[in-house]
């Protein structure tokens, strides 16, 4: 069980220091009975809570994310039973329950609550650092031993169990900042064996997870890009496949032209993956109005975008029968995810999300977690990123980093709090989602469920979805 925040007396509604925990449901009138940690929790004493109902940002649909001050959560069976106003929980609760009394009710305080992050973009197994090319980037001194070529090195190198050791360290990384929900690439290993190997190991812990074997062309086919991309639709393709739920590429200069993109794309849809794009985070190019042609979930990093690359974005969602922020209806559209842990890292511009925005595209963010660009999980640094350097709202920022991503990822379960979502939220040791951007680096999450099961607080949770 997870540990109680230290007390905040200045919470608005905190009548005990930290939060209460009971069994069944006093607060409410009723009598306490005793529950399972798997069965029904009542969440009371929410000073704000979002739970990013039906609109999105730029919708014009209302409140972007479905605010309710001083509510209550009711969790049963890994789900979200009911979500709203304090006011309407005793009816409310009783009808979602059939009568029963919840199992468990905590009381957290004034204290605010989100959905759990869903962080869409990841590159999580990989062996070593690459700290001294980090150090050495921000000192303005080059590097040449750096790069993706010594990750690749050191993640073949790697056994099984170190590479596993490594993903289940920064999940629980991650974890423990809010995230429930997460994506994981391969593109360390660019054989057949250790793309396989990747991708199998990321499926162990994950549904989510990506075949990027057409990460770069390796150091032993350079300059013989072609035929790695004939190995990648081919032999490298088949075996990864059957563990894989994505399909990506990067296509830029110096990795892979819209051309060979297209090859790979269409070979992973052939064989039933969805496909995802990295985009324009160079420079400008094709990749952006490639990934929306082909109809891809996403697009990633979306940097340096022409005008005719934003119309497409914004215009993929035109007449999908769904915008964003709803937890129902047919998903269509090409989301453009922004990484900004990756222009903190390296020091480039910032994406400009207010254009994305304005002109009507769903945007998302994600950490791109990975040892040489982007090597955070937190997706709250995300949201203060997003905020303090391209010029989200609060709302949108949160949006962005959970139904967003959810999004991006065609997932309707996650991301949100309606009824019948998972049971996955995170209680911030804060009375608003605000100080996620106003107070950046401090760990604000207080706790996390995921399946309406609270997470220990510093142990791994053994996977996401």
């Amino acid at each position: 069980m997870a540990r109680p925040p230290a007390p905040n007396p200045g919470l608005r509604g905190t009548t005990a220091p930290g939060w209460r925990e009971t069994p069944g449901s006093a607060a409410l009138g009723w009598p306490a009975t005793p529950g399972s940690a798997d069965g029904s929790t009542l969440l009371t004493g929410i000073g704000e809570l979002t739970t990013n109902a039906p609109g999105g940002p730029g919708t014009g649909e209302g409140d972007p994310t479905g605010l309710v001050t001083d509510a209550v959560v009711l969790l049963d069976g890994g789900r979200v039973a009911w979500a709203g106003p304090a006011r309407e929980a005793r009816d409310a609760v009783g009808r979602a329950l059939d009568g029963r009394a919840p199992d468990v009710t905590v009381d957290v305080g004034g204290r605010a609550v989100v959905p759990g992050f869903v962080d869409s973009h990841t590159h999580l197994v990989f062996a070593g650092d690459r700290a001294a090319e980090f150090e050495a980037r921000m000192a303005g001194r080059p590097y040449a031993a750096g790069g993706i070529p010594s990750t690749v090195a050191a993640t073949r190198a790697a056994s099984d169990d170190e590479l596993r050791a490594g993903l289940a360290r920064h999940l629980d990384e991650a974890a423990r900042q809010g995230t429930t929900t997460v994506e994981v690439k391969s593109g360390y290993g660019l054989t057949v064996a250790d793309e396989e190997r990747a991708v199998r190991l990321a499926r162990e812990v994950t549904p989510e997870v990506t075949f990027l074997g057409a990460h770069v062309v390796p150091a032993e086919l350079s300059g013989r890009a072609d035929a790695y991309v004939d190995l990648v639709c081919g032999d490298m393709l088949a075996a990864c496949a059957p563990h894989a739920r994505w399909v990506d590429v990067f296509c830029e200069t110096g990795a892979f032209t819209p051309e060979q993109s297209r090859r790979v794309l269409e070979a992973g849809a052939a064989a039933g993956l969805g496909v995802r794009v990295h985009a324009s985070q160079l420079g400008p190019g094709e990749g952006v109005r490639l990934a929306v042609g082909l109809g891809a979930a996403a697009v990633d990093h979306c940097t340096y975008l022409t005008d005719a690359d934003v119309a497409a974005l914004a215009g993929s969602w035109t007449g999908s029968g769904r915008r964003p922020g709803g937890p129902s209806g047919a998903v269509a559209g090409t989301v453009a995810t922004l990484l900004p842990g990756v222009e903190f890292s390296t020091r480039q511009p910032y994406p400009d999300a207010r254009r994305l925005l304005d002109a009507g595209a769903v945007v998302a963010l994600a950490s791109d977690c990975n040892p040489g660009s982007s090597y955070t999980s937190s997706m709250p640094l995300c949201v203060a990123l997003a905020v303090r350097e391209m010029r989200m709202t609060v709302a949108e920022a949160v949006w962005s980093a959970t139904a967003g991503g959810a999004l991006a990822l065609r997932r309707d379960d996650v991301g949100h709090l309606a009824p019948g979502a998972r049971a996955d939220l995170v209680l911030l040791d804060a009375p608003s989602r605000v100080h996620l951007a106003y107070r950046p680096g401090v760990p604000l999450v207080a706790a996390t469920w995921k399946d309406g099961i609270r997470l220990p607080a510093r142990e791994n949770p053994g996977s996401t979805r």
